[in-house]
């Protein structure tokens, strides 16, 4: 665990991927400073979110468009600041007692994409000379170099002045997205009472004092008529809809594999028990003992979870993390491998493996991984830096500079991330896509420092 491909309008140049994608994953919350502020990559996690999610997003009309990712943030929150993510903080995931719960806060925020909600709120969000007073240069580099006028909006949240402009919805949205979500819950079979109990764990808190509330109540102000709105909605749909055991199943395997990475790996031992799923117990009790330095424990439980589950890429991916960490790097290359087999797609699976072959010095074989990972998936710090290695070890000096100025700019960096991409831009061939990413990043660093 480390703490898809991104839409693009067609007529934007491929040289502007990276910064564009950027927006979505550069995220500055609420009360808390955004260099503090980072999300919890895992493929298990994100695949079992995006089952949960799925039935929500289809009957939304938003297909496999929307992923769903974790913030490593206890506080209570969920939100959206564009239209392909998102984002859930940790605190939510483990305050959800069931599916239902978590596909209603997904239900909600997929309505104020489908709404046209993230549009409207950026559309208002004013110059990006006032976001450059926000300390948002990020954000005006990426609009500098791309034109988005989305772009303004990626730093919002981390001063309370631009939290009540970009996240406090108006209660008319609310209640637009109470109801769109709640009629996707229905579309997709899933009992809308969830949506009820989702309200019901923030009621009275709008009585506090702003500080002591919950980041979801600042954003997602609650009123008794919408409460009252959404418990006569559900009271039509009672005893109507039935379970959905596969969704209960992901929904426990993510949150099984967050809190086996996130609280004490004893603490997780002495609760396993209760988790109903065998396959999921064993992969808990697996990362505990990952956790406890106990490699012999660790792969007894995982290799029994792969026994039961022969063709799950996540558990062969936490495999090969277990002798990775373990520091058997020549073993971990056949689990790693395996798991990418399995999901070919998977851009953190693919990661995985490119770092494995990487730290078994198989150095050419990991540059084909590292790079067939990174056009799924560029906003992963650690594939930038094995790349980076891999590119250097292989003489290639100058995809390694931007290898580099990219994992710098991805981090906000972008007076380093300048540094390097000007190395990298004198090394690469003139016009290539390589050369043009470079000054690309060269361009909107110097552009964020004029406004």
């Amino acid at each position: 665990m480390t703490f898809h491909r991104e839409t693009i309008a067609p007529s934007m140049r491929l040289h502007q991927l990276f910064l564009v994608g950027l927006l979505a994953l550069v995220i500055w919350l609420m009360s808390k400073p955004a260099w503090a502020v980072s999300l919890i990559r895992d493929p298990d996690i994100e695949h079992a979110l995006q089952q949960v999610a799925q039935p929500v997003l289809s009957a939304a009309g938003l297909g496999g468009s929307v992923k769903i990712l974790v913030v490593n943030d206890n506080s209570l929150n969920a939100f959206v600041l564009d239209q392909q993510h998102i984002y859930i903080h940790l605190g939510m995931l483990m305050k959800m007692e069931n599916a239902g719960m978590l596909q209603a806060v997904i239900a909600h925020e997929a309505a104020h994409i489908r709404n046209g909600h993230i549009a409207r709120r950026i559309a208002n969000l004013g110059t990006a000379r006032s976001a450059a007073g926000l300390g948002t240069a990020l954000a005006l580099a990426v609009a500098a170099a791309t034109g988005n006028a989305a772009a303004a909006g990626i730093a919002l949240g981390a001063q309370s002045a631009a939290e009540r402009r970009f996240l406090a919805h108006t209660r008319a949205e609310e209640a637009s997205a109470d109801n769109s979500g709640a009629r996707f819950m229905t579309n997709a079979h899933i009992d809308p009472e969830h949506a009820v109990d989702v309200h019901k764990l923030f009621r009275g808190q709008e009585l506090l004092n702003v500080s002591r509330q919950d980041p979801y109540v600042r954003s997602h102000p609650l009123t008794r008529d919408r409460i009252r709105a959404m418990e006569a909605y559900a009271n039509a749909y009672k005893g109507k809809i039935a379970p959905q055991p596969e969704a209960d199943y992901w929904f426990i395997r993510a949150k099984a594999k967050a809190l086996a990475f996130t609280r004490a790996p004893n603490w997780n031992l002495r609760k396993v028990s209760s988790i109903p799923y065998e396959d999921v117990r064993l992969m808990a009790k697996a990362a505990a003992y990952l956790r406890l330095s106990d490699r012999e424990q660790a792969l007894f439980n995982i290799d029994a979870a792969i026994a039961l589950r022969p063709k799950d890429a996540f558990f062969y991916e936490l495999k090969g993390q277990i002798l990775s960490d373990t520091r058997q790097f020549q073993a971990a290359v056949p689990a790693y491998k395996k798991a990418a087999e399995l999901a070919p797609n998977n851009a953190l699976c693919l990661a995985g493996y490119g770092h494995a072959l990487l730290t078994a010095g198989q150095t050419k074989e990991a540059l084909a991984v590292l790079e067939a990972a990174r056009s799924r998936d560029f906003r992963n710090a650690r594939l930038l830096r094995d790349l980076g290695s891999a590119y250097a070890k292989e003489g290639q000096n100058g995809m390694a500079s931007l290898a580099v100025a990219e994992r710098y700019a991805l981090q906000g960096r972008l007076k380093d991330a300048e540094i390097h991409a000007k190395r990298a831009s004198a090394l690469l061939p003139t016009g290539s896509g390589a050369w043009r990413r470079a000054e690309d990043i060269v361009k909107a660093a110097k552009r964020a420092r004029t406004k």
